[in-house]
Order: C-alpha cells, then structure tokens, then sequence
C-alpha cells in the first residue's frame, strides 16, 4: 500500500491540509488512525477535517467523554480519543460496533489503545514534531485508504517532504 509524507509549518497549515482533505475524501466511511504524541495536533486535524465538512459548531477533544459525534448532511463523523481507556474491551460499551456498521467516518486518537478490537484501518496518520511544524505520514492500508494517500499527496500547501 502507498505512503506519503507533508509537512505543516504551523497549526494553521496543518488545519488547512485537514479541510483540503475532507472536501476529497471526507464523505465516504472509512476508519481512520490518528497516532502522535501529545502536542502534535491530532484534534487540531479533527477541527480542520469538521470545518472542511461545513461543520461550524464547537469542535471539543473527546478526551474524557471518548468519542463525540458529529452527524452531518451526508455522513456521521465519529471523533474517538482513547487515552484514557483503562481496557480496549470498553470499546464495545462505547458502541464501537455500531459505529461501524454505519457507513460513518471514524477518526480515531490514540489507536493503539484499543488494539486487539479495532479493526484495521482504511489509513493511517502519523503525526510527529519536525523542525519547528508538524510532519504527516499517510499511510493506507485499503482501497479507501489509498484515496486518502492520493488526496493527502495532491494537497496544494507548502511543505512536501
């Protein structure tokens, strides 16, 4: 499967890359796993993504509440952070299940946490700090994924690695 890198000089770039991708790809289901450390704009990428949708509400970190919803026109967007899940099997009292029977948009922070119950992702995003910005590896891991790769490699903004 393909891979590509970006880089973001700034919050504002990286909100930009997120909205250029949900206008390509954000109203399709697909699974997708937002993995970095603390600090490296996960949520900020989830607000770009939700603006990029038309979304103009409060776009909170669902990190104590664990997922927050966001149905929209044509698609139900479902941001999930898992840093405070204490066991992946509290994915399945979160409804995870039912979320994926949906033809939803998951974005998932923290992926790692839920191993052993979620499923594969249709792309992976890895987020790192770079020289005073932000570095994106896409990564796809289906057919879905592969259009977020191609997306994600055409976005316009400065900074291709």
């Amino acid at each position: 499967m393909s891979e590509t890198r970006l880089f973001c000089d700034s919050e504002a770039a990286q909100t930009s890359l997120a909205a250029y991708l949900a206008g390509e790809v954000g109203k399709r289901p697909a699974l997708v796993y937002l993995a970095g450390d603390l600090g490296t704009g996960k949520t900020t990428f989830v607000r770009g993504f939700l603006r990029g949708l038309g979304f103009e509400g409060p776009v909170r970190s669902p990190t104590y509440t664990l997922v927050e919803p966001y149905p929209l026109e044509r698609i139900t967007l479902y941001h999930l952070d898992l840093y405070r899940l204490a066991d992946p099997e509290e994915l399945e009292y979160l409804g995870l299940r039912d979320m994926l029977a949906e033809d939803a948009l998951l974005l998932v922070e923290w992926p790692e946490k839920g191993r052993g119950w979620l499923p594969q992702a249709d792309v992976s995003v890895e987020m790192a700090h770079s020289d005073g910005g932000r570095e994106l590896r896409f990564k796809a891991h289906s057919p879905a994924g592969e259009r977020w790769v191609a997306a994600a490699a055409r976005w316009p903004g400065q900074g291709k690695t």
